[in-house]
Parts: C-alpha cells; structure tokens; sequence
C-alpha cells in the first residue's frame, strides 16, 4: 500500500516542538519506526512514550545538528539501532528577524549554522543510507524532505538573512533532486507561511512585538497542517515525487 509506512523508519529532526513534533508523531501513526532527533531530551522522551503508548517505535536521540559529527551520529546511530533510513525530515531551524542594518552578527551565525549547515550535515549522512533504502523493500522509494519557509519564495524588508539561509535552502534541494531522482530517492521542499509554534519566540521582544501586531489576527497554521503536508509527500507511491509545497494560511497574503 503506497500509503503504509510499515517496516520503515523516518528520522525528524526539531522533534521536541511544533512542526517536528507533530510530524513525527504523524509518521509513527502510518506504522514508521521514527528516530527524535532535537537538543531537549525531556520533551523527546515525553513524545517518545506518546508514541509508544500509541503502539509506535521511537528512538530519541539528544544532539545538536549545527555540529557535524553529532549530525553524523544521529544518522548512524539512528541506522544502528533502527536497520534502515527511508525518510528524513530535515526540520531544524531558527527565525531570527529584524533589520539588516546593526543586527547583532551572533543572530545571523546562528541561522547559517542551523537552517543551512545543520540541514546540510544532516542531508550528507543520511544521502548514502537513503539510495541504500530506495533500493530495497519495502517500498523501494526513500524521501528527504527539506523544510524552507514563504521566506525561501518572498523576501521582505526585516528578514534578510533569514531570507537568504531559506533560499540557500531551496537551492540546494532542487539540485540534489535532479542528482538522485533517478535513483528513486525522492528530495521534497515544504515552505510554510505562518505556523502557531515557539518559532517566533528565539527573537528579540521588540521583534516579538512587531510579530505580534502582524500575525495576531491571523488564523495561523497549525503544527499539525504541516505534519499533514508531509506524511502526504512521504506516503505517494514509488511513481509520484512531490517536488515543492507552499503551505499558508488563508489570511497570508505574504
């Protein structure tokens, strides 16, 4: 069934919130054994008995992605302990806004070295044990979905490097897909608009206040929104690769 997630194991990293979290716990649902892969091994722990009290498979596995080798470890350890790596769900990532003009540097090294280097690292252990997946069974298919953001379509004033790290995203994406489509490894990008998750809450309080006034009266997303969108790419038969999804809510113009 292209639909059953059966005998598979899919690693999501940001597994301790919002997107991840729901994601994970998503894919568990579909019969996917699923590796947690985030720094706050508390909240794995809570969602790894969740899914196990649901009859799941979790593995929680405490590291920070933006260091190489723990990146690293998690995709090895993940394969150790689990037999196999047929999906991965880069999640991990960090929106620091507000203007370009004396912003404080540490904001912007800390987006590259999550949303592009953490993704990057992650995306360069997996890549070998996902064409060994494609493979064999049981679905002789194996995803890598990349989470961007609207920011990696639409730059605004306020958001430029954040911006930049979304593009760097979606740039790497599409021609990794062109390298390993072939070789029915399928690489999906999910774009959210705005999601009601912790995101917005890393930023500076007067950022906070000017995401305030701007979303407030927004019906934003949902975790849950998204983790859809992706059990959906990931669910497809061997046949059908779903390249790229903006997601926003209604209210979003941009």
């Amino acid at each position: 069934m292209a639909d059953n997630l059966d005998g598979t194991v899919a690693l999501v990293t940001g597994a301790s919130s919002g997107i991840g979290q729901a994601t994970a716990a998503s894919l568990a649902a579909r019969g996917a054994a699923v590796a947690l892969v985030a720094r706050r091994t508390d909240r794995l722990e809570e969602l790894a008995a969740s899914i196990r009290g649901n009859g799941g498979t979790a593995l929680t596995i405490t590291a920070d992605v933006t260091d190489p080798e723990q990146a690293r470890q998690a995709v090895s350890t993940t394969v150790e302990e689990l037999g196999r790596l047929d999906s991965v769900i880069n999640n991990a990532g960090v929106m620091l806004l507000g203007p370009i003009v004396e912003a404080p540097l540490e904001e912007w090294e800390r987006m590259v070295d999550l949303n592009i280097k953490g993704l990057l690292y992650v995306a360069h252990a997996s890549i070998s044990h996902l064409l060994a997946a494609a493979e064999s069974g049981p679905r002789h298919v194996a995803d890598l979905v990349n989470i961007s953001s609207v920011a990696g379509r639409v730059a605004r004033n306020g958001s430029g490097v954040y911006n930049a790290t979304k593009h760097a995203v979606g740039a790497f994406s599409e021609s990794l897909r062109q390298e390993v489509t072939g070789r029915h490894v399928r690489v999906s990008l999910v774009e959210p608009g705005a999601v009601a998750t912790e995101l917005g809450s890393h930023n500076r309080p007067e950022i906070q206040e000017g995401l305030k006034a701007r979303f407030d009266a927004m019906e934003r997303m949902e975790s849950e929104d998204i983790a859809e969108t992706i059990e959906f790419i990931v669910t497809r038969p061997r046949r059908v690769a779903i390249n790229e999804v903006l997601i926003r809510p209604t209210d979003q113009e941009n």
